[in-house]
């Protein structure tokens, strides 16, 4: 919801109201988590980590090639960019403490759209304990947002990807498929699947399981933000070895969307092993596996590479950025 402030018209666009302005507007009100010991309003950010150490990762998102107006709303579009940069920071066994956001947008934007964009950003962060340190507001042709996401490993070893072994299980937490059934769905104009819809515009990754998998022992972990072959596939790489990853395994997130892969004319199997964006973690570990994690293959010998049911896969692997 947009936040009316006095003196503040949120249907004015960008220009009229003056960058400053804008800044001010979505700053305005928020509340920090107390890692951030000085917020928005200054030159930069200060973030404490009592670790001593900090977990960094920047990603963009660009109208068009990573979200269309037409089908989410500016709320919509800050969860995403929150939620894709804070998988990466579980990824590595820590936990999201703080973001930094540029936004570039045309200057005839209204100033409630980006307040409706840092609303969803900030509703993501704050669900998770965390917040939006600081960032950059600035001209440009189109939508343009890009996040920077800083986390606390709490005195844990990161979680490579250069970990996995002959032998270790290779478990998933999250779902597979749903935002790639929920991309079919929007680009055949299929009103059916609301909730696989809505996940391919808001996406749901397994807070807190980066943690728990590190505690655990996991020797290796990603973000499934490709597609779950592609990501096993750099795991598999760093770790020079093979993984084979077994269908019966997934027949939950394949009957999940199958449904809607018949009303999009898509491939089940597809979404689940290729989708990506679901931003699920996979990891593999050499025992038991935490609650809320699910074996889906393992890691065996032999040349790089991911395999399913033991044989190579010769459809799409996942999402290619050129």
């Amino acid at each position: 919801m947009v936040r009316h402030q006095r003196g503040f018209d949120p249907t004015a666009s960008m220009a009229d109201i003056g960058e400053f302005a804008v800044i001010d507007a979505l700053v305005r009100g928020r509340r920090l988590p107390p890692s951030v010991t000085l917020g928005p309003g200054d030159d930069a950010a200060v973030v404490s980590f009592a670790d001593g150490r900090a977990v960094v990762s920047t990603d963009m998102l660009v109208e068009d090639r990573h979200f269309r107006l037409d089908w989410s709303t500016p709320y919509d579009v800050g969860r995403k960019a929150i939620a894709q940069n804070a998988a990466d920071v579980e990824a590595m066994g820590a936990t999201a403490t703080a973001f930094v956001v540029a936004f570039g947008a045309p200057a005839d934007t209204t100033a409630g759209s980006a307040l409706r964009l840092s609303d969803g950003m900030w509703d993501e962060a704050t669900a998770m304990g965390a917040g939006v340190a600081g960032g950059d507001l600035v001209h440009s042709p189109q939508w343009v947002i890009s996040v920077t996401a800083l986390g606390d490993l709490a005195g844990r070893a990161p979680v490579r990807r250069d970990g996995a072994r002959p032998g270790h299980i290779v478990a998933v937490a999250g779902d597979l498929g749903r935002s790639a059934a929920g991309y079919a769905l929007w680009r055949s104009r299929s009103k059916e699947f609301d909730e696989l819809r809505r996940r391919h515009l808001v996406p749901a990754p397994p807070y807190g399981q980066g943690r728990a998998a590190a505690d655990a022992g996991a020797t290796a972990m990603t973000d499934v933000s490709d597609g779950l072959l592609a990501d096993l596939g750099h795991i598999a790489d760093a770790s020079g070895c093979r993984i084979d990853v077994e269908r019966a395994a997934l027949r939950g997130d394949h009957d999940a969307v199958a449904g809607a892969a018949a009303a999009a004319d898509g491939d089940p199997w597809a979404f689940v092993l290729a989708g990506g964006e679901d931003h699920a973690l996979a990891a593999t570990f050499p025992g038991p596996l935490p609650d809320g994690w699910r074996t889906v293959g393992r890691v065996v010998a032999g040349p790089a590479d991911v395999l399913v049911d033991g044989r190579a896969w010769t459809g799409n692997r996942g999402w290619q950025s050129f």
